[in-house]
Formats: C-alpha cells, sequence, structure tokens
C-alpha cells in the first residue's frame, strides 16, 4: 500500500466541478486514493511534497495508442495512410517477436508517464500469439503506467487459400483467457478492453459477433472507422443499433467521413469517439470531428495514435484538437476577416484531454478529475520554468505553454513514479539499448 502523501501549497486544477481550482491548496492522498483536497490541510505522519509555484491537475488520459510502434519512430513522417497501411501491417508488423512488443510496450509506456499521461489506452493490433499480448502487458504493468490493453488482431496480407483478415471474428480463447486470467479483474491497474475491427474492416457476421463477445465479458469495445464509403460494411453501425449492441461500451476512432445521421446516431447511443488529430491532418483520414461532435452536444477524447510519424506527447495533441477547431470555426464565422471571439474556451480542450479520456474507457469514477475517492492519478507542473513563468492562468499556461520537459512528478495510485523532473525508474539506459537494437533488426530490411 502507498504511503500517506501530503501535496502541499500547489496551484490546483481539480476539473471536477463540486472541488473547483484552488489557487493555493493542498491534496492528501492516502491508500492511493485522494482522500481530502483544500486549504492548508493537516496530515500527521504522511510524507510532505512540497508543491509551491506548481500546478496540480489530473494526469493525461491517452485514450489511443499503438504502443508496440515506440522502437520505430520517424519512419512515417511522410506517409499517407495508404503507404501506412501497407508499410506497417503487412510488411513490418509480422517482424515483431514477443520480445519485441515488450519492449516497445515498456519504453513507450515510460515515455507517456515522463510526458505527463497516467493513463494509456494501448490498442495492441500487432499480438499474432498469446505470447505477443502477454509481453505487451508485461511491459505495461513493468512501466507502472495505469493502462487499459486493448487486445487487437494483426492485419497481414492473407496466404494463398486463407481467408482475410476482415473474415476472421475476433479469438474468443484469447478473450476467455485474459479476462479469467491475468487481466480479471476491472479495478487494477492494467485492465482488459477488445481492439476489434469494427464495421470499417470486418463482414458485418465478424462486426456482430465481435459485439456480442464484448459484451459477454463486459468488456469496452473499440474500433477504428473512417466512415468512407469504400468500407467494407456501409450500414454496420445502423445494423448494431438494431440489434442493441450500439451504447457507451463502445469506444469510435476517428469516423472523420462519417455522415451526418450516422454520427447522431452513435451520439445518442453513448458512444464515445476519439480524435487523433494530428495524425488524422496527415493520413488524410478528414477533418477532425471535434467541431461536429460538440454541434451533437457531445466531446472528444483524445490520443496520440502512433509514434510512428508523430510525437508521443498529450501536450501537443490537446493544442493541436483545440487550435484546428478554432480555425474551422474562425473560418466558419467570421464575416469582417476575423471572428469576433473564439468558439472554444481552453478548459474544455484541458478536459477532452483528461475527464473526456477516462470516460471513453469506462473509467471516470476512478480518474480523469482531482476529488476525494478517486485513484490519485496527477501530474505536478512546474510553473518557475522559463518557458511558464509568470503563471497568470493556470489552465492557458497548460494548454498554450507546457510541454513534458515541465512535468516535474507524476503520481499513479499514489505512487510516485516521476519526480523532480527523473523517471524513477531502474536501468532506463539499458531498456533503451534493447529498444534499438529490437528497432534494428525489425527495419534491417528495409519498410
Amino acid at each position: 500500500m502507498p504511503a500517506a502523501i501530503h501535496i502541499r501549497n500547489a496551484r490546483i486544477l481539480s476539473l471536477d466541478a463540486a472541488v473547483g481550482d484552488l489557487p493555493e491548496g493542498d491534496i492528501v492522498v492516502e491508500g492511493g486514493t485522494i482522500s481530502r483536497i483544500g486549504r492548508r490541510l493537516r496530515a500527521p505522519g504522511a510524507r510532505t511534497v512540497d508543491a509551491a509555484g506548481m500546478i496540480a491537475m489530473p494526469g493525461f488520459v491517452n485514450a489511443h495508442l499503438h504502443t508496440w510502434q515506440t522502437g520505430i519512430r520517424g519512419i512515417a513522417g511522410n506517409w499517407s495512410i495508404p503507404q501506412y497501411l501497407a508499410a506497417m501491417h503487412a510488411r513490418i508488423a509480422p517482424r515483431y517477436t514477443a520480445e519485441d512488443t515488450y519492449i516497445a510496450n515498456l519504453v513507450g509506456a515510460l515515455n507517456q508517464i515522463a510526458c505527463g499521461a497516467t493513463t494509456v489506452f494501448d490498442w495492441c493490433h500487432n499480438n499474432a500469439t498469446p505470447a505477443h499480448s502477454d509481453a505487451a502487458i508485461d511491459g505495461l504493468e513493468e512501466s507502472g503506467v495505469r493502462a487499459v490493453f486493448g487486445h487487437g488482431s494483426p492485419k497481414p496480407d492473407a496466404k494463398p487459400g486463407a481467408p482475410p483478415y476482415s473474415h476472421i471474428p475476433h479469438p474468443r480463447g484469447e478473450i476467455e483467457r485474459l479476462r479469467k486470467g491475468r487481466l480479471a479483474s476491472g479495478d487494477a491497474r492494467v485492465t482488459l478492453a477488445m481492439a476489434a475491427l469494427g464495421p470499417d474492416f470486418s463482414t458485418f457476421e465478424v462486426t456482430e459477433h465481435d459485439f456480442r463477445l464484448a459484451r459477454e465479458y463486459g468488456l469496452t469495445i473499440s474500433a477504428h472507422s473512417w466512415g468512407a464509403p469504400t468500407r467494407l460494411n456501409r450500414n454496420g453501425y445502423r445494423r448494431l443499433a438494431k440489434r442493441g449492441l450500439l451504447g457507451p461500451d463502445h469506444n469510435l476512432v476517428h469516423g472523420n467521413f462519417l455522415g451526418d445521421a450516422e454520427l447522431k446516431l452513435l451520439v445518442d447511443h453513448g458512444v464515445s469517439v476519439t480524435v487523433t488529430p494530428e495524425v488524422e491532418l496527415q493520413m488524410s483520414h478528414g477533418t477532425p470531428l471535434t467541431g461536429r461532435l460538440r454541434a451533437l452536444g457531445a466531446r472528444p477524447s483524445l490520443g496520440v495514435d502512433v509514434e510512428s510519424n508523430i510525437s508521443g506527447d498529450m501536450f501537443t495533441v490537446m493544442r493541436m484538437a483545440l487550435q484546428t477547431q478554432r480555425a474551422l470555426d474562425n473560418k466558419r464565422t467570421a464575416r469582417t476577416g476575423a471572428a469576433a471571439e473564439l468558439s472554444i474556451p481552453p478548459r474544455e480542450a484541458l478536459e477532452w484531454a483528461t475527464i473526456e479520456g477516462a470516460r471513453a474507457l469506462g473509467l471516470e469514477d476512478r480518474i480523469g478529475s482531482l476529488a476525494p475517492g478517486k485513484a490519485a492519478d496527477l501530474i505536478l507542473i512546474d510553473g518557475s520554468h522559463i518557458n511558464l513563468f509568470p503563471v497568470h492562468d493556470a489552465v492557458e499556461s497548460v494548454v498554450f505553454h507546457a510541454n513534458p520537459s515541465n512535468v516535474d512528478t507524476v503520481m499513479i495510485g499514489g505512487r510516485i513514479v516521476k519526480r523532480g523532473g527523473r523517471l524513477r525508474y531502474r536501468g532506463l539506459r539499458a531498456k533503451q539499448e534493447a529498444l534499438a537494437e529490437s528497432a534494428r533488426r525489425i527495419l534491417g530490411n528495409g519498410v
């Protein structure tokens, strides 16, 4: 059980309506949970963390990350989505061993912690064998991050005479093995979800099978969708709705080309939507759904997506999502060359990156904001750093000025995993060298 900790004198952004913001306040953590938030609290016997000059806020929730690509950063910055799918899934992914997956997930998760993300949805769709899945989970657990492990399925080219991946149902045996085994608990730091093909990438028979399987085991089921006319199953979501299989347990990623009626259908059924703005803008996914979701009374969660072509930090993702949508809104509403006022306040963008991510993963009762009774998943941002100082408005400082180098402290479940700007992980250099060696082997024959 983590020791009691008393965080003192912080500028607190709780992102909780009842708690509110405190220009200077304390947070008391006991047993891994936030027990109190207030001014000048007493906590005899607790370890004290002096947070004067720092901004305390919930850790980021990275709601969509293919962590297995950590070791091949910097290869896809000039790829379109057809180039990505052909190179990544048909050629590169099959070269991964279970050990490659482990080291990528470990270092990738550590990077997320370093960047201020306390939770990730690891959308793992390069797990050709049970050993690959177990290795991915090993990496997440060893890192100390809170994670939802999305069990996916690879997308290789079909061998002669074999069915394409679009016709292959999600493996029941693996979901059963994990749900009844090491990921049986929904309250653990690493939990299970399904990362399914969905209507865009599978026949309806496979889609229905997968959604029923997720319901049977009480799992969130996430799927990529573009909603383009060329997708494999154009009426898939309408058919799922008629069968009672659409609800808040479904997380849709991207969806940029969905029609208005179909998007409304999804929102009306409580489906969460994760936007990955920078990847979407590069890879011809279309305009991020942020504004269309807001018009329907919904809000997005945010994710990095793939580090093979963009930075893994949620500061950049949050800023990109906000400013892209502001630009679109400005263009639509301008009358005399400039909009009279901006459409989205920065606090809302901060919520997309925290509490909305928690909702997408079904974890909003545990994480995503700072409140008594919630898990102590939080970060301290050092406002004395030259790129932030002086801090006049804490929200604007975080949204527009901060970056991972400003993250002084990260706490997950009451355990401090980064302090003084340094990860508390022994042997990091050796793990980085192992990651580099893995990448050399994977990319040795080109991409």
